[in-house]
């Protein structure tokens, strides 16, 4: 006979033999354990054997738990210093904010796209935006983020980069406090936590996407938010199976369910979490259409996790039960749930009357679809003519970047450049050079590669959900871009998964630091090897700072930032 216990480095519980002894470790936590057959279906010791000792915030010790939200607060402090100083400059419309700052202006006027005249650039950059033409625009992205753009200069004004770029800003700030608090609760841990959100505020490719208004922060963002939705879900789902079987128990003469009763297990109900995460994820496609492989992944990872709580509270037909009575209800609470946010995200298309393609259907009848409203054939219209015009996307690009690059950051996408004569305002040497370059810290992407092999094996070798999680997340943005090889890609893709990279990093920087229940000098070193690492990364980033942000420097202090030839 077999017991369940809860492992002290938080993976999956294994199975322990009955005569094991009992021990606990020295965090709140730690803790192995194993019961008695007549304990074992009590809502407690469920709730252990599924979750763990340390649940939400109010679980940690009372002199704990301010750091619990403060490590966050104050990792996003730091990102949003980064991110909010200088953040005027260029005053140029670099690289993509050509379209999406234009569009967002654009939606902000008129609650769809319109076309621009010549030289437009010139004038928005000038401080006079009011220059849009009556004609709609084609654009083959979806409007999410560029209302949130759109919202960052109805508060500051279109007629300054503060205001363009505000949101990008805000954004990429939140997402560190966001990082933090979710490595917190994967790996119970205010060091870990803290390591996590301090990297990601200091990673140049998250910081160069979150100073310029480009689409792809604010998909890293809603993907990141689901993420976090799905964990607190995951929690929430196992604490409700365990209430309702130890209800079950405890009803039961014998002091366990029935048989009945653990053939399949309880319902579980609405899991608001699970809601909550289909609306971030819905965003997220209304951002960008790549995101519709986070919702797969995602989907599946849920599921999955479903099953695993079902196995490990005794459920005999965990599989059939795991997928009628979880799988079924998770899908309805994302799939169609972030394709009714994915619609009312296009709420200005359907409200405006000479939107691009608005009236398509009433000059194409159709025997077969005419039963449709005219407005949702032509809004299905025009994303089929976007569909294709992404799948043929593969015009030539200097800066473009093919996915098996991405890892190593072979080739980073050159958003603005330009060379001062002397004695241009802040020029004062021979050659000056101003650029934003989107390459990340070496440290932090050169080790997060490595880190993705590591986990691979503590996913295989170990059962750490965990890993599996991050893996399955870091997958989701990067391997579909390997379906594409003759489509255009750059790198800056990758910020859309960069934070879990980051987490698979801090969950590396887990295993060096060591459990709570190791010798304190093995602690200790860990510590310091933690810290050691983290004080390099920050090093490397004020190195690299000043070609992330537009600083002015020397032609050869630029050269020397230059690593690769590939970033050049």
């Amino acid at each position: 006979m077999t017991q369940t216990s809860v492992r002290p480095d938080g993976a999956e519980p294994a199975s322990t033999p009955a005569s094991a002894p009992a021990t606990e470790g020295r965090g709140p936590h730690v803790q192995r354990w194993i019961s008695r057959p007549s304990e074992a279906f009590t809502a407690a010791a469920l709730t252990r054997r599924l979750i763990g000792g340390i649940r939400t915030w109010r679980d940690y010790p009372p002199s704990l738990r301010l750091w619990f939200w403060l490590v966050p607060a104050l990792t996003a402090v730091v990102g949003g210093i980064l991110r909010f100083v200088r953040l005027d400059v260029p005053r140029n419309l670099v690289f993509d904010e050509t379209y999406y700052v234009k569009d967002g202006y654009s939606l902000l006027v008129s609650g769809y796209e319109r076309s621009w005249p010549d030289k437009a650039n010139d004038a928005f950059v000038a401080g006079n935006p009011n220059v849009l033409l009556n004609t709609p625009e084609y654009v083959v992205h979806p409007p999410v983020g560029k209302w949130m753009i759109a919202a960052g200069m109805w508060l500051f004004g279109a007629d300054n980069p503060f205001g363009w770029r505000f949101a990008a800003a805000l954004t990429g700030t939140l997402s560190v406090a966001l990082v933090a608090l979710i490595a917190q609760k994967l790996f119970g841990s205010l060091i870990l936590g803290a390591a996590a959100g301090l990297l990601l505020a200091v990673d140049g490719h998250h910081l160069v996407m979150s100073r310029t208004s480009l689409l792809d922060i604010f998909l890293m963002f809603w993907v990141l938010a689901a993420f976090g939705a799905l964990l607190l879900d995951r929690d929430d789902g196992r604490r409700r199976l365990a209430a309702r079987l130890g209800r079950a128990a405890a009803a039961s003469p014998t002091g366990r369910p029935s048989a009945l009763q653990l053939l399949s297990g309880p319902w579980l109900g609405v899991r608001w979490w699970r809601v909550a995460a289909g609306v971030c994820l819905g965003l997220a496609v209304g951002t960008k259409w790549s995101a519709l492989f986070f919702l797969a992944g995602f989907g599946l990872l849920t599921v999955f996790w479903d099953l695993s709580a079902r196995r490990i509270a005794g459920i005999r037909g965990w599989v059939s039960a795991g997928i009628i009575k979880d799988g079924l209800l998770a899908f309805l609470s994302t799939v169609p749930v972030a394709a009714v946010t994915y619609a009312v995200s296009w709420t200005g298309w359907f409200r405006s009357t000479d939107a691009y393609y608005r009236r398509w259907a009433e000059t194409n009848p159709s025997a077969e679809w005419g039963w449709l409203p005219d407005s949702v054939r032509s809004l299905a219209h025009y994303h089929l003519e976007a569909y294709k015009f992404h799948q043929g996307l593969s015009s030539e690009h200097p800066y473009e970047a093919s996915a098996w690059s991405w890892l190593v950051m072979g080739r980073p996408t050159s958003f603005f450049y330009e060379s001062p004569k002397q004695g241009t305002p802040g020029c004062d040497f021979a050659n000056c050079t101003t650029a934003i370059l989107s390459v990340g810290n070496p440290l932090i992407w050169w080790s997060a590669a490595i880190s993705l092999v590591i986990l691979l094996f503590w996913w295989a070798g170990r059962r750490d959900w965990r890993a599996g999680a991050i893996l399955a997340a870091v997958g989701s943005g990067y391997l579909p871009w390997f379906m594409y090889p003759e489509r255009t890609m750059f790198f800056f893709y990758a910020v859309s998964f960069e934070p879990f990279l980051v987490l698979a990093l801090v969950y590396c920087l887990g295993l060096v630091l060591g459990k709570t229940s190791d010798p304190p000098w093995r602690r200790r070193s860990g510590l310091y090897g933690v810290a050691l690492f983290v004080v390099a990364a920050v090093l490397i980033s004020s190195f690299f700072y000043p070609v992330w942000t537009a600083e002015m420097i020397t032609y050869q202090d630029w050269r020397l930032r230059m690593w690769m030839p590939s970033w050049i």
